[in-house]
């Protein structure tokens, strides 16, 4: 059995995509879950609960941990500890491999490619979550008390992404012949990791015996592109005019008086400020290459 927890995610459902590669068994976790392929068992589960998680991870080989919480700071300070917690006692009774799913955001402000080896440094307050929340798994593994692997991507963007700022700000107003928007500095390189990709390399990972214990970078095209580079693309595939404005920080701490998502998002700016490049040497050295940046959005725009 392979259990997703968190499965109602676009990763969960890139995952349990590709899941059937390697098992019959697919157990998909989370509040509401649905059935991807059409015979999953579905169960479901409040990861914050301990007794629900617990029975959720439950004669599991491999448990691939993809949750999101709403984006608020106060959310993640109370909840992504104590889901952590839960999830590795869990997997460590039921004698499971834990896979989690994480992000870039406890490496801070990079100068230079971002690797499995870039020091942790946070500069944000989620960022200092999530740098404690890998520590605390990777601490199991240290002591032996848990076979793990950290699955780390960028920023992300794919056909079944509806909630990126690239499809929110750049392709549905490019769709709709308006005006494109972009944050931070849209003349510097900003990676982003192909959601089928991440899926895909995702469960190739956790069934990988040799891959535990350890981080990875999820494979990522290394050509990244500029900002204004994405919004010239999309645009010639899409037949619309390439013209966009630029968000800065500024104007974000200013909407965010009166909008509480984008004050959440005004401590992450640095991220888009300045060049954010991610590298994913070691997976492509061991596993397979990442999509091209042009067959990426191209399957975005057309969808």
């Amino acid at each position: 059995m392979q259990t997703i927890l968190g499965a109602g995610g676009v990763i969960g459902i890139e995952l349990a995509k590709t899941l059937p590669e390697y098992t019959d068994k697919v157990r998909l976790a989370g509040r509401n879950p649905r059935a991807v392929n059409g015979d999953e068992e579905l169960v479901k589960c409040d990861l914050t609960n301990y007794e629900q998680t617990l029975s959720a991870v439950e004669k599991s080989d491999i448990v691939y941990l993809t949750a999101g919480l709403e984006y608020k700071y106060d959310v993640w300070k109370e909840y992504w500890p104590k889901i952590m917690d839960n999830v590795i006692v869990s997997c460590r009774k039921h004698r499971a491999k834990l896979v989690f799913f994480d992000n870039v955001y406890m490496y801070g402000k990079v100068e230079g490619w971002m690797t499995e080896n870039t020091p942790v440094n946070p500069v944000s307050r989620k960022g200092v979550i999530r740098a404690e929340i890998a520590d605390a798994l990777m601490k199991e593994t240290t002591r032996g008390n848990l076979r793990a692997l950290i699955a780390r991507s960028a920023d992300f963007y794919g056909p079944g992404a509806g909630n990126t700022f690239l499809k929110m700000l750049v392709f549905d107003k490019l769709k709709e012949k308006e005006k494109a928007s972009w944050l931070g500095n849209a003349e510097v390189f900003h990676s982003f990791t192909y959601t089928p990709d991440a899926g895909k390399a995702t469960a190739l990972l956790g069934n990988t015996p040799d891959a535990y214990n350890q981080v990875w970078h999820l494979p990522t095209h290394r050509n990244a592109m500029s900002g204004h580079e994405v919004i010239e693309f999309a645009a010639h595939l899409l037949d619309a005019e390439p013209k966009y404005r630029v968000i800065t920080k500024w104007m974000a701490r200013m909407a965010g008086l009166f909008n509480p998502l984008v004050k959440e998002m005004v401590e992450m700016m640095y991220q888009y400020e300045s060049d954010y490049l991610f590298d994913s040497t070691k997976f492509e050295n061991v596993f397979f290459k990442p999509v091209s940046y042009e067959e990426g959005i191209e399957k975005c725009v057309k969808r």
